[in-house]
């Protein structure tokens, strides 16, 4: 009787009570008062039909209550459960199915504030770490120069300048928290305009030119390009593309190569970063983008960098209605590659939109 339906166990109840008064009917007929035969059939099919839809009315009500409060309880508005004139099997399936649909989303929601809180832990103990280790440096070069060493000519400005390079990695890293959060909440403005794609990143590549050059790192194009025009904001464009040829560098091998793939399809230019270095672990990318995560074996604190990198690109390219995705394989090297819309106009334009 578990899974019976609720109307079957009032069919069952009223029956039950037709039987009844048909013994006592006959009972009645057999030792006090002789009854016609269709009064002795009739009377208790009478009081069946009546007895099961006084059951019906008042058990649907009970009902009816009863799923109120459970669905107030569990804050599920109540004009989306059953309506009056529904019958009680129907609302009792919808209630069962409402009832484990809330569970789940709960039950996903739990999962959530789970992930929520550790990474709410690892992202405070990266901060505490990312802050801690400039400062302590800063910390140790003014009091050195405390105890005697800003009398030293040969000391005091070496550690002057160490304690100013601290600061200025300190500085970097609330620079980034700073546009990480705006890009978070919405509140970093987009000036989305035309601009010459080649030209971004052959100015990239300028700007690399030293870093690249201090691990013989070659930066270089697949193939020769004709100009190509795409619409986006070329200050964060060239953000992004600075975190990840920069990146390709820092954590790429000795004498290799980081190399710039573009393709046009349709509406859209495809871009990709690839570079020959140690390449990153399959179980490692889903939380590439994370803000502070490292990857142990190819990534580490000393190669600098606030660690925000790939998750200010993340943001970036979200906020233009792209995503970044990273195939990579250990000791083959990694790629990563976006899309941005090409531009309706061959050539530059204003914030405005005209072209110039």
């Amino acid at each position: 009787m578990k899974n019976t339906k609720p109307s079957i166990l009032i069919f069952i109840g009223s029956a039950t009570f037709t039987a009844i008064c048909f013994l006592f009917a006959l009972i009645t007929h057999l030792f006090l008062y002789k009854l016609e035969l269709y009064l002795l059939i009739l009377l208790p099919l009478i009081f069946g039909l009546f007895s099961f839809f006084i059951f019906h009315f008042l058990f649907k009500k009970f009902i009816l209550n009863r799923l109120f409060l459970i669905y107030k309880s569990i804050q599920i508005n109540q004009k989306t459960y059953a309506p009056p004139n529904e019958n009680i099997d129907s609302m009792i399936s919808s209630a069962e199915s409402d009832v484990k649909n809330w569970k789940e989303l709960k039950n996903i929601e739990i999962s959530r504030l789970k992930e929520q809180e550790v990474f709410r832990r690892e992202f405070l103990g990266n901060l505490a770490h990312e802050l801690k280790t400039p400062v302590f440096s800063i910390q140790g070069y003014i009091l050195t120069l405390l105890e005697g060493g800003i009398e030293d000519p040969n000391v005091n400005r070496s550690f002057l300048e160490r304690a100013a390079k601290a600061t200025d990695r300190m500085a970097s890293l609330l620079e980034d928290l700073d546009q990480i959060t705006k890009l978070e909440v919405d509140e970093l403005k987009m000036e989305k305009r035309s601009f010459e794609l080649i030209d971004l990143i052959s100015e990239i590549f300028d700007s690399l030119e030293l870093k690249s050059k201090e691990k013989n790192i070659k930066l270089k194009f697949a193939k020769f390009y004709n100009p190509i025009y795409v619409t986006a904001d070329r200050v964060k464009i060239s953000q992004v593309f600075t975190n990840l040829i920069g990146n390709s560098i820092a954590y790429g091998n000795e004498n290799g190569e980081t190399t710039i793939t573009i393709s046009v399809f349709e509406s859209l230019v495809t871009i990709e970063v690839a570079d020959n270095g140690p390449g990153i672990e399959s179980k490692e990318i889903p939380r590439l983008f994370e803000r502070f995560y490292r990857v142990e074996k190819s990534r580490n604190r000393n190669d600098g960098g606030s660690g925000l990198g790939l998750a200010i690109v993340k943001h970036i390219l979200e906020s233009h209605g792209q995503n970044i995705q990273v195939r990579s394989e250990i000791g083959v090297g990694s790629t990563f590659f976006f899309s941005l819309d090409i531009s309706q106009v061959s050539g530059l334009v204003s914030s405005r939109g005209v072209p110039l």
